[in-house]
């Protein structure tokens, strides 16, 4: 159920209520006016209603809208995690009389993540369109100006290698796999887990890395061999699962259908993903193609991308390049995210 907006007053934060209202900020307290706008909290509103069916009349209360907008736009100024967000919020008077919590308990850092998430792309394009709409009509951006810059933001995830990428797939497919037999009944799919076995191939694989000679690289071979062969064989174990669960063969018990649906959806989901793992590295380490197009650097994140900027200290960079176009007053009147690392140059176009 959405949170309402509407709170009582308590007697507890009564004492504070002085200290917090003296306490002032440059920065937050001209947005804490914007964020009123009732247009804002409607699309808020929304985003919270897409969680489940009932979500906006049925269940447990989550975030209020005014709480949730004011908790994203602190998170994204100060650059916070989101435990820091939850952290700083807890104690600070300042952060919790902006976000409109005063003396009632900060949701943990995960319900943040979980809650954040229901934006979308599509409910962060509308927000943002309010907020330059809001620009607009206040005329703080005319629109006289335009500065735009390209920025690579980075995704959450460890440096990619086509070891640990396959690694990767034999522990998500392992763990799929056997939340389907634990839900099934006994002795009907059998899992052997080759998590130890992928983690030794992996560290003769860096071994095998630091060496430049003809049996060095051998070894790297054969240890790459060795790992494709496990996730391959994993994969075909997979996509029989998948065909017996379609076909009746394999029947889940009543009370872990849930669990079984879900673990189903995750192994169609990743199956695809560990085949390309596994073409790319047979391309990458057998057949020398470092290039390798479309290349996967995330089962987790598959859209993230390389990003090369020319920088000296992070010639690399595994994310995505998005475009922000600046107006009058530090106004982001437009973004974009690229699928390709374009130029500059290339970006001035669509921008203006």
């Amino acid at each position: 159920m959405i949170g309402t907006t509407k709170r009582q007053a308590s007697l507890f934060y009564f004492a504070f209520a002085k200290e917090a209202a003296t306490i002032t900020d440059d920065l937050l307290d001209p947005l804490d006016k914007l964020l009123y706008d009732p247009q804002l909290l409607d699309l808020a509103s929304q985003a919270l209603a897409k969680r489940s069916a009932r979500s906006a009349d049925f269940g447990r209360p989550s975030i209020a809208p005014d709480r949730l907008v004011r908790c994203a736009i602190l998170k994204h100024i100060k650059k916070w995690s989101f435990r820091q967000l939850e952290r700083e919020v807890r104690a600070s008077l300042l952060y919790r009389r902006f976000t409109l919590f005063y003396e009632d308990p900060i949701p943990d850092f995960t319900s943040f993540s979980r809650t954040f998430a229901l934006f979308g792309e599509q409910g962060t394009a509308r927000l943002h369109a309010r907020v330059v709409q809001i620009a607009r009509e206040q005329t703080v951006a005319q629109g006289h100006k335009l500065r735009t810059d390209t920025t690579a933001v980075e995704s959450n995830i460890h440096y990619p290698t086509d070891s640990s990428l396959l690694a990767d797939s034999i522990r998500v497919l392992t763990r799929g796999l056997k939340r389907i037999s634990a839900g099934c009944q006994s002795q009907a799919l059998q899992v052997i887990d080759h998590h130890r076995a992928a983690k030794r191939r992996v560290l003769e694989i860096c071994r095998a890395a630091k060496t430049l000679t003809d049996a060095g690289r051998q070894k790297l071979k054969d240890s790459y061999a060795k790992l494709i062969s496990l996730t391959r064989g994993l994969t075909r174990q997979s996509a029989n699962v998948l065909e017996q669960l379609q076909t009746g063969k394999l029947v889940a018990q009543a009370d872990t259908l849930l669990s079984v649906l879900l673990a189903e959806a995750q192994l169609r989901h990743f199956l695809p993903l560990t085949q390309r793992v596994i073409a790319q590295a047979q391309a990458r380490i057998f057949k020398g193609q470092t290039h390798y197009p479309d290349k996967i650097l995330s089962l987790f994140e598959e859209h993230t991308v390389v990003i090369r900027k020319g920088k000296a200290h992070k010639p690399n960079e595994f994310g995505r390049l998005v475009r922000l176009d600046e107006v009058e007053n530090g106004i982001v009147s437009n973004y974009h995210i690229a699928s390709q690392n374009l130029a500059d140059q290339q970006q001035w176009n669509p921008a203006l």
